[in-house]
């Protein structure tokens, strides 16, 4: 069978590594070209030397020549992306990007969070946002896909999977999420993410400022009337995996068996999504190294409290990367990541 050859721009990255193991198992892809400007030169398994069964590819600079045949992830910076991604799009490949850059439609709000000018906003009307439960039909037909945040998947998801329960909420939603390093911006060496800073420590960042609190607040509420979201994230002294507490207010006593009946429904359809029977029960160790999403929820009074995890590397970001590439080259959705 003819594979899909893909590049990865950005693959010596935390991101693109976790995407070029994934690669390494799946039957439809073929890995053809990575990049980084960092280990430009290097051979992949003298960078990767952890990862098994890997391809036979040396690390090439972000502006080499793609081979023509191939489609595009980018696991770039944001204004990596911002040049990249209508470059590979204008030679009609398909492209999926992993950074924020074409998240957000609304232009002033991207702007304040993402602190830089977006040049080439008129490639918004074109991108697919990249969460299969909302919009499998759209990725399937999709040539630009924006891959969603991760801390924003463990929030988007549990919400608008409420459904027209969503028109109930009073008020602000509070979303409250610890990550591991991997998650937070461990991406760089910055001091505020090493060992030394990290270890028997435990803090918040980004408190009410993170960039990914506006895509809570376009993509939670699709079909609904929007709501205001509250977002902080903390930091916590392990590698990889989010646990985020949501809650809910609602203008009055909140029925948890319709609650039920709403979660279990959608979960019983969706192949990552996994609904437990109390919010006690969604643990980090249970989504690490997988494409999952656990949640689990409970009402009092007019709160809805919801709890959800997911490996930030995974379903956060590579997983669901290669759940959306599967969905825009007509693979089964779940190859390579079951």
């Amino acid at each position: 069978m003819k594979q899909t050859k893909l590049a990865i721009i950005g693959a010596g990255g935390l991101t693109g590594k976790e995407l070029t193991g994934l690669l390494a198992h799946h039957p439809n892809f073929q890995l053809v070209h990575i990049t980084s400007n960092q280990v430009d030169g290097k051979h992949i398994r003298e960078v990767f030397p952890d990862l098994s069964h890997l391809p036979d590819l040396v690390f090439q600079k972000h502006d080499a020549a793609v081979p023509t045949d191939a489609h595009i992830v980018l696991a770039t910076p944001n204004e990596v992306s911002l040049e990249k991604a209508p470059e590979f799009l204008g030679q009609n490949r398909k492209v999926i990007d992993l950074s924020g850059t074409f998240r957000l439609h609304d232009k002033a709000k991207f702007e304040v969070a993402y602190k830089f000018k977006h040049t080439k906003f008129e490639w918004m009307d074109k991108v697919v946002f990249g969460l299969p439960e909302l919009f499998r039909e759209k990725l399937k037909h999709a040539n630009f896909v924006s891959n969603p945040g991760c801390f924003a998947t463990s929030a988007i998801l549990p919400i608008a999977i409420l459904g027209n329960l969503r028109n109930q909420i009073a008020g602000p939603i509070l979303v409250d999420a610890k990550s591991g390093v991997s998650g937070a911006g461990g991406r760089t060496e910055e001091i505020q993410f090493a060992y030394t800073h990290v270890y028997e420590n435990f803090r918040a960042y980004k408190v009410l400022s993170h960039q990914h609190e506006p895509e809570m607040e376009e993509y939670a509420f699709v079909g609904s009337e929007p709501k205001e979201i509250h977002f902080t994230p903390h930091l916590l002294p392990v590698y990889r995996g989010i646990l985020t507490a949501i809650y809910i207010p609602f203008a009055k006593p909140v029925d948890s068996s319709e609650i039920q009946e709403k979660l279990q429904s959608v979960a019983e359809r969706e192949p990552f999504l996994r609904l437990y029977k109390t919010p006690e029960e969604v643990e980090l160790k249970k989504v690490q190294n997988t494409n999952f999403l656990d949640i689990g929820f409970k009402v009092k009074g007019n709160t809805l409290a919801i709890v959800s995890a997911l490996d930030n590397l995974q379903k956060g970001a590579a997983g669901q990367a290669l759940q959306n590439l599967n969905l825009m080259f007509g693979y089964p959705e779940t190859e390579g990541l079951v």
